[in-house]
């Protein structure tokens, strides 16, 4: 069968290109790819190249398929897995295999499996891992965002907290605590949001803070202060721009206790001092920003290490079990990642994106690896349907559903947008 996919061959060299896969084996899965999210770990292992430590030396010889945010439905399944996967099954994949201690990734590392794919070819590491997750969700991009979102879920689950008198750590955020999320409202802040308020270990009390008022409006109207009070939790959105001083006035809205758990979604050097400044006795620190500068650092208050038992904890991914929690809660609509898609994309659209990513504002792109359109910002679809029906239908059905992606606006792209190949 064949396929079209892009791979990459060296530091900034992604190429387009049809070829042929091989027959499966008994031990393999053929799987047709409908979505893959554009991630920026896939911009910084274009930049680097076969310097990054997931890219093989031999990339330029033998390519691999980018991208590892995917979602699609098994074509075939080989005789040693027939028992338990079936064609038609939605999927997802866990990448983080650590298969035999390699790093090697699908999205990174394989000739035959990767994201900005129409077909590919699972192996049989996958599977005995136990990484290839059935999805039961009606939207294919739901699927691919289950890898972002299991980021934000392994975070709350890697908050810890002390017991006086005791060296037991218990592990997730405080039940009923404080909560801050620091730049919460890009796109990762917003699911940090929506997890935080429909997971099974609620703060009373959420605050996400920003300098810009655009984007904090957006988030309430997403996710109002009012529709929180319902479930028993106080939200607000802060910006902190034009405030004095930042830091007392967050802790007044803990009536000066400070926080018990503070997550930072923005390499600032300012801000993950802000954070440490307004964290509470026993209060937990997540760094979840992944700074490019391997060289960041920040104060930090050691007096309150010791004496108020202040603590930081780094996350860098999820699980599988943090994926499995993703997509069963996206399966029964607990939690809503739409929010963070802001862009949608065909596959001959994936190399530009990927190599300008960081010039490109916004969220998610999200890439029907089928499908033949440009990139294009949801925001623009109004002005492109005034000449293309096919936009302007999207234009309607997108703000019916509040100015998010949908399963009704993909359902609907996936049957009338031209098709690559």
């Amino acid at each position: 069968m064949k396929t079209r996919a892009v791979r990459i061959y060296g530091k900034k060299d992604l190429r387009i290109e049809e070829f042929e896969l091989p027959p499966i084996k008994e031990d393999e899965i053929l799987g047709k790819i409908i979505t893959n999210s554009v991630c920026m770990s896939d911009y910084k292992a274009v930049q680097q190249g076969p310097a990054h430590k997931r890219i093989p030396d031999n990339v330029a010889d033998n390519p691999v398929i980018l991208g590892h945010e995917f979602c699609g439905e098994i074509v075939e399944v080989g005789a040693k897995w027939k028992h338990k996967f079936f064609p038609g099954e939605k999927f997802s994949v866990q990448t983080n295999l650590n298969y035999q201690g390699k790093l090697d990734a699908p999205g990174y590392s394989y000739r035959y499996i990767g994201g900005n794919a129409t077909y590919v070819i699972i192996p049989h590491e996958v599977m005995e891992l136990d990484c290839l997750l059935k999805y039961g969700g009606d939207a294919y991009f739901m699927g691919s965002l289950a890898e972002p979102v299991s980021c934000i879920v392994g975070t709350y689950h890697a908050m810890y907290h002390t017991t006086n008198g005791s060296y037991v750590h218990h592990m997730g955020i405080i039940d009923g605590g404080n909560l801050a999320i620091l730049a919460g409202v890009g796109p990762m802040g917003l699911g940090a949001i929506d997890y935080a308020l429909h997971c099974d270990r609620r703060p009373s009390l959420i605050v996400a803070t920003d300098i810009d008022e655009e984007r904090l409006a957006r988030a309430a109207l997403l996710y109002p202060e009012a529709e929180a009070a319902k479930l028993g939790i106080k939200l607000v959105y802060l910006n902190t721009k034009n405030i004095a001083d930042p830091v007392a006035e967050l802790r007044a809205l803990t009536g000066g206790k400070g926080y018990d758990d503070v997550l930072v979604m923005a390499p600032v050097k300012s801000l993950v001092e802000q954070a440490d400044a307004i964290l509470g006795r026993d209060g937990c620190l997540n760094f979840f920003a992944g700074p490019s500068d391997p060289n960041f650092s920040a104060l930090l208050n050691f007096y309150d290490v010791h004496y108020a038992s202040h603590h930081i904890v780094g996350t860098s991914g999820g699980n599988t079990d943090d994926m499995r929690e993703s997509l069963a809660m996206m399966e029964t609509n607990l939690i809503n990642p739409a929010a963070m898609v802001t862009h949608i994309g065909g596959l001959h659209a994936v190399p530009d994106t990927v190599l300008n990513l960081t010039a490109i504002p916004g969220g998610k792109k999200m890439m029907y690896t089928n499908l033949d359109i440009p990139l294009i910002a949801l925001s623009d679809l109004s002005e492109l349907g005034k000449t293309d029906p096919l936009y302007g239908t999207l234009a309607e059905i997108v703000e019916s559903h509040n100015g998010l992606w949908s399963v009704e606006a993909e359902r609907y792209i996936l049957e009338h947008a031209p098709r690559c190949c």
